[in-house]
Protein backbone atom coordinates (compact mmCIF):
# COMPACT_ATOMS: atom_id res chain seq x y z
CA UNK A 1 0.00 0.00 0.00
CA UNK A 2 1.76 2.86 -0.94
CA UNK A 3 0.15 6.04 -1.90
CA UNK A 4 0.97 8.76 -4.38
CA UNK A 5 0.30 12.06 -2.28
CA UNK A 6 -1.70 13.61 0.12
CA UNK A 7 -4.69 13.55 -1.81
CA UNK A 8 -4.48 9.50 -2.58
CA UNK A 9 -4.13 9.42 1.53
CA UNK A 10 -7.00 11.97 2.37
CA UNK A 11 -9.42 9.29 -0.02
CA UNK A 12 -7.85 6.54 1.52
CA UNK A 13 -8.50 7.80 5.66
CA UNK A 14 -12.27 8.82 4.59
CA UNK A 15 -12.91 5.49 3.53
CA UNK A 16 -12.05 4.46 6.71
CA UNK A 17 -14.18 7.02 8.35
CA UNK A 18 -10.59 8.36 9.83
CA UNK A 19 -11.23 11.86 8.13
CA UNK A 20 -13.89 14.67 9.14
CA UNK A 21 -14.50 17.72 6.90
CA UNK A 22 -15.06 20.96 8.62
CA UNK A 23 -17.53 22.99 6.45
CA UNK A 24 -18.02 25.71 9.34
CA UNK A 25 -15.86 28.80 9.18
CA UNK A 26 -12.95 28.70 11.19
CA UNK A 27 -9.95 30.92 11.78
CA UNK A 28 -6.37 29.69 11.59
CA UNK A 29 -5.30 32.14 14.57
CA UNK A 30 -5.62 30.09 17.54
CA UNK A 31 -9.45 28.64 17.03
CA UNK A 32 -7.73 25.59 14.60
CA UNK A 33 -5.46 24.67 17.39
CA UNK A 34 -8.58 24.18 20.33
CA UNK A 35 -10.51 22.02 17.97
CA UNK A 36 -7.45 19.90 16.68
CA UNK A 37 -6.25 19.42 20.65
CA UNK A 38 -10.07 18.59 21.43
CA UNK A 39 -10.27 16.23 18.75
CA UNK A 40 -6.49 14.87 19.70
CA UNK A 41 -7.42 14.20 22.87
CA UNK A 42 -9.91 12.23 22.38
CA UNK A 43 -8.30 10.38 19.97
CA UNK A 44 -10.44 11.47 17.05
CA UNK A 45 -9.92 11.58 13.71
CA UNK A 46 -7.84 13.90 10.62
CA UNK A 47 -9.70 17.02 10.06
CA UNK A 48 -10.03 18.98 6.53
CA UNK A 49 -10.68 22.50 7.59
CA UNK A 50 -12.54 23.43 4.16
CA UNK A 51 -13.31 27.17 5.17
CA UNK A 52 -10.47 28.81 7.17
CA UNK A 53 -11.35 32.51 7.66
CA UNK A 54 -9.74 34.30 4.93
CA UNK A 55 -8.78 31.56 2.90
CA UNK A 56 -9.73 29.64 0.34
CA UNK A 57 -7.01 26.88 1.05
CA UNK A 58 -7.92 24.21 3.04
CA UNK A 59 -6.29 22.91 5.97
CA UNK A 60 -5.16 19.45 6.78
CA UNK A 61 -4.48 18.26 10.56
CA UNK A 62 -4.19 15.43 12.99
CA UNK A 63 -3.41 13.44 9.41
CA UNK A 64 -0.94 10.66 11.74
CA UNK A 65 -2.66 11.15 15.18
CA UNK A 66 -3.61 7.42 15.62
CA UNK A 67 -1.54 4.17 15.56
CA UNK A 68 -3.59 3.16 13.07
CA UNK A 69 -3.46 6.27 10.74
CA UNK A 70 0.23 6.60 11.40
CA UNK A 71 0.60 2.52 10.62
CA UNK A 72 -1.40 3.20 7.26
CA UNK A 73 0.48 6.38 6.37
CA UNK A 74 3.75 3.54 6.14
CA UNK A 75 1.74 0.89 4.17
CA UNK A 76 1.07 -1.47 6.70
CA UNK A 77 -1.79 -2.28 9.45
CA UNK A 78 1.04 -2.44 12.32
CA UNK A 79 3.67 -0.32 13.02
CA UNK A 80 5.70 -3.24 13.94
CA UNK A 81 5.63 -4.71 10.27
CA UNK A 82 8.16 -1.96 9.09
CA UNK A 83 11.05 -2.90 10.22
CA UNK A 84 9.83 -6.47 9.33
CA UNK A 85 9.64 -5.40 5.62
CA UNK A 86 12.74 -2.96 5.84
CA UNK A 87 14.79 -6.32 6.86
CA UNK A 88 13.31 -8.21 3.75
CA UNK A 89 14.72 -5.52 1.50
CA UNK A 90 18.49 -6.01 2.73
CA UNK A 91 21.41 -8.02 1.88
CA UNK A 92 22.34 -11.00 3.69
CA UNK A 93 25.48 -11.72 4.45
CA UNK A 94 26.69 -8.25 4.37
CA UNK A 95 28.32 -6.19 7.63
CA UNK A 96 26.16 -6.29 10.65
CA UNK A 97 24.86 -3.42 11.62
CA UNK A 98 21.57 -2.32 10.07
CA UNK A 99 23.13 1.01 8.82
CA UNK A 100 25.75 -1.13 7.07
CA UNK A 101 23.28 -3.01 5.42
CA UNK A 102 21.40 -0.38 3.68
CA UNK A 103 24.62 1.39 2.87
CA UNK A 104 25.46 -2.14 1.29
CA UNK A 105 21.97 -2.07 -0.83
CA UNK A 106 22.67 1.23 -2.18
CA UNK A 107 25.34 -0.74 -4.22
CA UNK A 108 23.01 -3.01 -5.28
CA UNK A 109 21.92 -3.14 -9.25
CA UNK A 110 18.20 -3.06 -8.00
CA UNK A 111 19.00 0.32 -6.03
CA UNK A 112 16.57 2.08 -8.96
CA UNK A 113 13.49 0.06 -7.20
CA UNK A 114 14.14 2.61 -4.54
CA UNK A 115 15.93 5.66 -5.14
CA UNK A 116 14.03 9.06 -5.95
CA UNK A 117 12.88 9.05 -9.61
CA UNK A 118 12.97 12.11 -11.49
CA UNK A 119 10.03 13.46 -13.44
CA UNK A 120 9.79 16.34 -15.62
CA UNK A 121 6.08 17.57 -15.30
CA UNK A 122 4.98 17.43 -11.41
CA UNK A 123 1.82 18.12 -9.70
CA UNK A 124 3.74 20.98 -7.21
CA UNK A 125 4.78 22.82 -10.28
CA UNK A 126 1.24 23.23 -11.92
CA UNK A 127 1.69 27.40 -10.40
CA UNK A 128 5.16 29.05 -10.39
CA UNK A 129 5.39 32.17 -8.78
CA UNK A 130 8.57 34.50 -8.72
CA UNK A 131 7.12 37.94 -8.06
CA UNK A 132 3.38 37.89 -7.33
CA UNK A 133 3.39 35.55 -3.73
CA UNK A 134 3.15 36.06 -0.45
CA UNK A 135 2.71 33.80 2.67
CA UNK A 136 -0.15 35.41 3.92
CA UNK A 137 -2.32 33.77 1.46
CA UNK A 138 -1.56 30.35 3.03
CA UNK A 139 -3.78 29.34 6.33
CA UNK A 140 -0.58 29.11 8.69
CA UNK A 141 -1.59 28.73 12.00
CA UNK A 142 -0.51 30.67 15.30
CA UNK A 143 -0.70 27.99 17.26
CA UNK A 144 -0.77 28.86 20.99
CA UNK A 145 -1.39 32.77 22.34
CA UNK A 146 2.15 32.85 23.57
CA UNK A 147 3.57 32.03 20.43
CA UNK A 148 5.68 34.74 18.28
CA UNK A 149 3.63 34.76 15.45
CA UNK A 150 2.32 32.32 12.80
CA UNK A 151 4.41 28.97 12.51
CA UNK A 152 4.75 26.34 9.39
CA UNK A 153 4.43 23.77 11.27
CA UNK A 154 4.94 20.32 8.96
CA UNK A 155 7.53 21.57 6.67
CA UNK A 156 10.04 19.18 4.59
CA UNK A 157 13.17 20.97 4.42
CA UNK A 158 15.78 20.70 1.69
CA UNK A 159 19.15 21.37 2.16
CA UNK A 160 22.30 19.75 0.18
CA UNK A 161 26.19 19.12 1.66
CA UNK A 162 27.93 21.19 -0.11
CA UNK A 163 30.72 19.01 0.27
CA UNK A 164 29.04 15.88 -0.80
CA UNK A 165 26.02 17.03 -2.67
CA UNK A 166 24.05 15.21 -0.77
CA UNK A 167 20.69 16.19 0.08
CA UNK A 168 18.77 16.20 3.27
CA UNK A 169 15.43 16.44 4.18
CA UNK A 170 14.59 17.76 8.01
CA UNK A 171 11.59 19.00 9.51
CA UNK A 172 11.98 22.12 11.44
CA UNK A 173 9.28 24.80 12.07
CA UNK A 174 9.19 28.13 10.79
CA UNK A 175 7.88 31.47 12.04
CA UNK A 176 6.88 33.61 9.71
CA UNK A 177 8.33 37.17 9.93
CA UNK A 178 6.43 38.67 6.32
CA UNK A 179 5.56 38.09 3.04
CA UNK A 180 8.48 36.20 1.86
CA UNK A 181 11.13 35.47 4.47
CA UNK A 182 10.53 33.36 7.89
CA UNK A 183 12.86 31.71 10.62
CA UNK A 184 14.63 28.74 9.84
CA UNK A 185 14.88 26.55 13.48
CA UNK A 186 17.42 24.39 12.73
CA UNK A 187 19.04 22.88 16.30
CA UNK A 188 22.86 22.84 16.18
CA UNK A 189 22.81 18.60 16.14
CA UNK A 190 20.28 18.64 12.96
CA UNK A 191 21.66 17.88 9.83
CA UNK A 192 19.78 21.18 8.32
CA UNK A 193 22.24 23.05 10.67
CA UNK A 194 25.16 20.86 9.72
CA UNK A 195 24.77 21.78 6.16
CA UNK A 196 24.68 25.60 7.08
CA UNK A 197 27.71 25.66 8.98
CA UNK A 198 29.34 24.45 5.66
CA UNK A 199 28.02 26.54 3.57
CA UNK A 200 28.54 29.77 5.96
CA UNK A 201 32.32 28.44 6.31
CA UNK A 202 32.08 29.15 2.93
CA UNK A 203 30.58 32.50 3.52
CA UNK A 204 27.95 31.47 0.95
CA UNK A 205 24.38 31.69 1.34
CA UNK A 206 22.69 27.90 1.62
CA UNK A 207 19.77 27.20 -0.78
CA UNK A 208 16.57 25.70 0.78
CA UNK A 209 13.43 23.91 -0.67
CA UNK A 210 10.26 23.58 1.99
CA UNK A 211 8.18 20.87 0.64
CA UNK A 212 4.92 21.32 2.35
CA UNK A 213 2.54 18.06 1.70
CA UNK A 214 3.68 15.06 -0.34
CA UNK A 215 3.24 11.41 0.30
CA UNK A 216 2.48 10.44 3.68
CA UNK A 217 6.51 8.19 4.26
CA UNK A 218 7.85 11.28 2.88
CA UNK A 219 6.67 12.87 5.25
CA UNK A 220 7.62 10.79 8.31
CA UNK A 221 10.84 10.13 6.84
CA UNK A 222 11.77 13.87 7.17
CA UNK A 223 11.33 13.06 10.94
CA UNK A 224 13.10 9.80 10.91
CA UNK A 225 16.46 9.85 13.02
CA UNK A 226 18.82 8.41 10.44
CA UNK A 227 22.40 8.58 9.81
CA UNK A 228 23.94 11.85 7.70
CA UNK A 229 24.75 9.23 4.37
CA UNK A 230 21.36 7.94 3.92
CA UNK A 231 19.09 9.49 2.18
CA UNK A 232 15.38 10.43 3.47
CA UNK A 233 13.88 10.67 0.35
CA UNK A 234 15.31 6.84 -0.45
CA UNK A 235 14.20 5.81 2.85
CA UNK A 236 10.35 6.67 1.92
CA UNK A 237 11.10 4.95 -1.10
CA UNK A 238 12.27 1.56 1.02
CA UNK A 239 9.33 2.23 3.37
CA UNK A 240 6.74 2.57 0.19
CA UNK A 241 8.22 0.02 -1.80
CA UNK A 242 8.23 2.47 -5.04
CA UNK A 243 10.34 5.27 -5.62
CA UNK A 244 9.43 8.85 -4.03
CA UNK A 245 8.82 10.94 -7.72
CA UNK A 246 10.90 14.28 -7.28
CA UNK A 247 11.59 17.30 -9.83
CA UNK A 248 13.98 19.98 -9.89
CA UNK A 249 13.04 22.83 -8.10
CA UNK A 250 13.02 26.16 -10.12
CA UNK A 251 15.16 28.46 -8.73
CA UNK A 252 17.87 26.29 -6.34
CA UNK A 253 19.92 23.72 -7.47
CA UNK A 254 17.31 20.93 -5.21
CA UNK A 255 15.53 18.20 -6.01
CA UNK A 256 11.74 18.39 -4.40
CA UNK A 257 9.18 15.65 -4.08
CA UNK A 258 7.06 15.95 -7.14
CA UNK A 259 3.61 15.63 -5.55
CA UNK A 260 3.81 18.16 -2.61
CA UNK A 261 1.10 20.76 -2.49
CA UNK A 262 3.21 23.71 -2.19
CA UNK A 263 7.11 24.41 -2.71
CA UNK A 264 9.02 27.27 -0.96
CA UNK A 265 12.42 27.93 -3.07
CA UNK A 266 14.90 30.04 -1.42
CA UNK A 267 18.00 30.91 0.85
CA UNK A 268 19.74 31.20 4.27
CA UNK A 269 22.12 33.92 4.45
CA UNK A 270 24.74 32.72 6.31
CA UNK A 271 25.05 35.61 8.76
CA UNK A 272 21.99 36.53 9.56
CA UNK A 273 19.59 35.68 12.42
CA UNK A 274 16.38 37.37 14.07
CA UNK A 275 14.57 36.90 17.15
CA UNK A 276 12.54 33.66 16.82
CA UNK A 277 9.75 32.16 19.24
CA UNK A 278 8.54 31.64 21.48
CA UNK A 279 6.70 28.60 20.35
CA UNK A 280 4.03 26.41 22.00
CA UNK A 281 6.06 23.11 20.84
CA UNK A 282 6.07 19.41 21.73
CA UNK A 283 7.25 19.44 25.28
CA UNK A 284 4.08 20.96 26.65
CA UNK A 285 5.89 24.21 27.45
CA UNK A 286 6.54 27.08 25.53
CA UNK A 287 10.33 27.11 23.97
CA UNK A 288 12.10 30.49 24.66
CA UNK A 289 13.00 32.51 22.01
CA UNK A 290 16.18 32.65 20.68
CA UNK A 291 17.90 33.88 17.53
CA UNK A 292 18.04 31.47 14.52
CA UNK A 293 18.81 32.28 10.88
CA UNK A 294 16.74 33.15 8.18
CA UNK A 295 15.09 31.75 5.07
CA UNK A 296 14.18 34.24 2.40
CA UNK A 297 11.44 32.89 -0.38
CA UNK A 298 12.22 33.65 -3.74
CA UNK A 299 10.13 31.55 -5.74
CA UNK A 300 6.72 29.52 -4.50
CA UNK A 301 5.35 26.75 -7.05
CA UNK A 302 2.16 25.07 -6.33
CA UNK A 303 -1.27 22.78 -7.37
CA UNK A 304 -3.70 24.83 -8.72
CA UNK A 305 -6.18 24.17 -5.57
CA UNK A 306 -3.15 23.44 -3.20
CA UNK A 307 -4.31 21.88 0.55
CA UNK A 308 -2.43 23.29 3.18
CA UNK A 309 -0.53 20.65 6.00
CA UNK A 310 0.01 21.67 9.41
CA UNK A 311 0.02 19.65 12.75
CA UNK A 312 0.04 21.54 15.76
CA UNK A 313 2.06 20.19 19.48
CA UNK A 314 1.86 20.75 22.68
CA UNK A 315 0.10 18.48 25.78
CA UNK A 316 0.69 14.76 25.22
CA UNK A 317 -1.42 13.07 23.62
CA UNK A 318 -1.29 14.86 19.90
CA UNK A 319 -0.44 13.86 16.72
CA UNK A 320 3.55 14.41 17.07
CA UNK A 321 3.44 11.50 19.38
CA UNK A 322 2.79 8.90 17.13
CA UNK A 323 5.41 9.72 14.71
CA UNK A 324 7.43 9.12 17.57
CA UNK A 325 6.03 5.91 18.10
CA UNK A 326 6.90 5.27 14.33
CA UNK A 327 10.69 5.80 15.10
CA UNK A 328 10.44 3.75 18.36
CA UNK A 329 9.26 0.58 16.63
CA UNK A 330 11.16 1.23 13.45
CA UNK A 331 14.47 2.09 14.48
CA UNK A 332 14.16 -0.83 17.38
CA UNK A 333 15.96 -3.26 15.39
CA UNK A 334 18.66 -0.58 14.95
CA UNK A 335 19.34 -1.22 18.49
CA UNK A 336 19.34 -4.17 19.03
CA UNK A 337 22.19 -4.57 16.53
CA UNK A 338 24.24 -2.59 18.61
CA UNK A 339 22.79 -3.80 21.92
CA UNK A 340 21.19 -7.95 21.45
CA UNK A 341 20.32 -7.76 24.76
CA UNK A 342 17.32 -5.24 24.17
CA UNK A 343 14.23 -6.92 24.66
CA UNK A 344 11.78 -4.09 24.09
CA UNK A 345 11.83 -0.20 24.22
CA UNK A 346 9.23 2.38 25.21
CA UNK A 347 9.13 5.97 24.83
CA UNK A 348 6.46 7.36 26.63
CA UNK A 349 4.36 9.66 25.39
CA UNK A 350 4.68 11.65 28.16
CA UNK A 351 8.38 11.99 27.68
CA UNK A 352 8.21 13.51 23.98
CA UNK A 353 10.80 11.46 22.41
CA UNK A 354 13.82 12.56 24.80
CA UNK A 355 13.11 12.80 28.19
CA UNK A 356 12.57 9.17 28.96
CA UNK A 357 13.21 5.58 27.78
CA UNK A 358 12.10 2.54 29.41
CA UNK A 359 14.30 -0.71 28.33
CA UNK A 360 13.84 -4.45 28.82
CA UNK A 361 17.09 -6.18 28.37
CA UNK A 362 18.05 -10.05 29.44
CA UNK A 363 20.31 -9.46 32.09
CA UNK A 364 23.65 -11.39 32.09
CA UNK A 365 25.67 -10.35 34.21
CA UNK A 366 26.18 -7.62 37.33
CA UNK A 367 25.72 -3.91 36.53
CA UNK A 368 24.54 -5.00 33.02
CA UNK A 369 21.50 -2.54 33.00
CA UNK A 370 24.71 0.53 33.74
CA UNK A 371 26.45 -0.67 30.23
CA UNK A 372 23.16 -0.47 28.49
CA UNK A 373 22.40 3.10 29.60
CA UNK A 374 25.58 4.30 28.63
CA UNK A 375 25.65 2.66 25.24
CA UNK A 376 21.96 3.85 24.85
CA UNK A 377 23.61 7.98 25.48
CA UNK A 378 26.44 7.00 22.84
CA UNK A 379 24.30 6.74 19.96
CA UNK A 380 22.74 9.18 17.15
CA UNK A 381 19.98 10.71 18.93
CA UNK A 382 19.69 8.68 21.82
CA UNK A 383 22.21 10.91 23.30
CA UNK A 384 19.25 13.15 24.16
CA UNK A 385 17.52 10.85 26.40
CA UNK A 386 17.56 12.51 29.92
CA UNK A 387 15.75 9.26 32.08
CA UNK A 388 16.69 5.78 31.05
CA UNK A 389 14.89 3.07 32.88
CA UNK A 390 16.13 -0.57 32.86
CA UNK A 391 14.10 -3.28 33.49
CA UNK A 392 14.25 -7.36 33.06
CA UNK A 393 13.12 -8.99 29.84
CA UNK A 394 9.84 -10.15 31.75
CA UNK A 395 8.59 -6.80 32.09
CA UNK A 396 6.28 -5.70 29.36
CA UNK A 397 7.35 -2.00 28.96
CA UNK A 398 4.84 -0.86 27.12
CA UNK A 399 2.87 -1.25 29.88
CA UNK A 400 4.01 1.97 32.38
CA UNK A 401 2.01 0.47 35.54
CA UNK A 402 3.77 -2.52 34.93
CA UNK A 403 7.19 -0.49 34.66
CA UNK A 404 6.17 1.71 37.40
CA UNK A 405 5.41 -0.99 39.91
CA UNK A 406 8.88 -2.72 39.31
CA UNK A 407 10.47 1.05 39.71
CA UNK A 408 9.04 1.96 42.46
CA UNK A 409 9.62 -1.32 44.86
CA UNK A 410 13.22 -2.38 42.76
CA UNK A 411 15.11 0.74 43.13
CA UNK A 412 17.76 1.51 46.28
CA UNK A 413 17.95 4.80 45.36
CA UNK A 414 21.81 5.12 46.46
CA UNK A 415 22.92 1.92 44.51
CA UNK A 416 20.42 1.96 41.51
CA UNK A 417 20.43 5.76 40.34
CA UNK A 418 23.44 6.66 37.79
CA UNK A 419 23.70 10.59 37.13
CA UNK A 420 25.72 11.27 34.29
CA UNK A 421 26.47 14.58 31.86
CA UNK A 422 25.82 15.26 28.44
CA UNK A 423 24.13 16.81 25.84
CA UNK A 424 20.57 17.83 26.28
CA UNK A 425 17.77 18.68 23.71
CA UNK A 426 17.79 21.80 22.51
CA UNK A 427 14.19 22.22 23.83
CA UNK A 428 14.64 21.25 27.41
CA UNK A 429 14.04 23.84 29.59
CA UNK A 430 15.07 22.37 32.71
CA UNK A 431 18.40 22.29 32.68
CA UNK A 432 20.66 25.53 34.15
CA UNK A 433 22.25 25.72 30.54
CA UNK A 434 20.58 25.46 27.34
CA UNK A 435 21.37 22.13 25.40
CA UNK A 436 23.90 20.96 28.22
CA UNK A 437 23.07 19.27 32.03
CA UNK A 438 22.79 16.11 33.79
CA UNK A 439 20.90 12.66 33.07
CA UNK A 440 19.55 9.71 35.17
CA UNK A 441 19.79 5.94 34.48
CA UNK A 442 17.44 4.18 36.72
CA UNK A 443 18.59 0.56 37.21
CA UNK A 444 15.06 -1.63 37.97
CA UNK A 445 16.03 -5.21 37.55
CA UNK A 446 16.31 -7.88 40.20
CA UNK A 447 19.51 -7.42 41.69
CA UNK A 448 22.25 -10.45 42.38
CA UNK A 449 24.32 -10.68 45.03
CA UNK A 450 27.46 -10.04 43.03
CA UNK A 451 25.46 -6.04 42.76
CA UNK A 452 25.65 -6.23 46.71
CA UNK A 453 22.09 -7.52 47.22
CA UNK A 454 23.15 -10.27 49.57
CA UNK A 455 19.32 -10.35 50.62
CA UNK A 456 16.72 -13.00 49.67
CA UNK A 457 14.79 -11.30 46.50
CA UNK A 458 11.23 -12.29 46.54
CA UNK A 459 9.47 -13.31 43.66
CA UNK A 460 6.72 -12.06 42.16
CA UNK A 461 3.13 -13.35 43.58
CA UNK A 462 1.72 -15.17 40.58
CA UNK A 463 -1.15 -17.93 40.94
CA UNK A 464 -0.99 -21.32 39.62
CA UNK A 465 -1.32 -21.92 35.58
CA UNK A 466 -3.98 -25.07 36.84
CA UNK A 467 -5.40 -22.52 39.46
CA UNK A 468 -5.81 -19.99 36.49
CA UNK A 469 -7.28 -22.31 33.79
CA UNK A 470 -10.28 -23.83 36.42
CA UNK A 471 -11.35 -20.60 36.91
CA UNK A 472 -11.07 -19.33 33.42
CA UNK A 473 -13.12 -22.75 32.67
CA UNK A 474 -16.02 -21.70 35.19
CA UNK A 475 -15.85 -17.56 34.65
CA UNK A 476 -18.96 -17.26 32.23
CA UNK A 477 -20.76 -19.69 35.06
CA UNK A 478 -19.50 -17.32 37.62
CA UNK A 479 -21.76 -14.31 36.07
CA UNK A 480 -18.65 -11.93 36.77
CA UNK A 481 -18.84 -9.67 33.80
CA UNK A 482 -15.55 -9.42 31.87
CA UNK A 483 -12.61 -11.30 33.35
Amino acid sequence: MAFRDLRDFIKFLESKGELKRVSVEVDPILEVTEITDRVSKNYGPALLFENPKGFDIPILINTFGSYERMSWALGVNNLDEVPVRLAELLPDGEPGTLWEKISALLKLKNIADYKPKEIKNAPCQEMVLTDNFSLDNFPILKCWPQDGGRFITLPLVITKDPDSGRQNVGMYRMQVYDAKTTGMHWHDHHDGAHNFRKHQQLNKPTEVAVALGGDPATIYSATAPLPPNIDELFFAGMIRRQPVEVVRAKTVDLMVPANAEIILEGYVDPSETRWEGPFGDHTGYYSLADYYPVFHIQCVTMRKNPIYPATIVGKPPMEDCYMGKATERIFLPVLKVALPEIQDINLPLEGVFHNCAVVSIHKSYPAHAYKVMSALWGLGQMMFTKIIIVVDHTVNVQNMSEVLWKVFNNVDPERDIMVVKGPLDALDHSSNTPKFGSKMGIDATKKWPEEGHTREWPDDIEMLEDIKQLVDEKWEELGLGKA
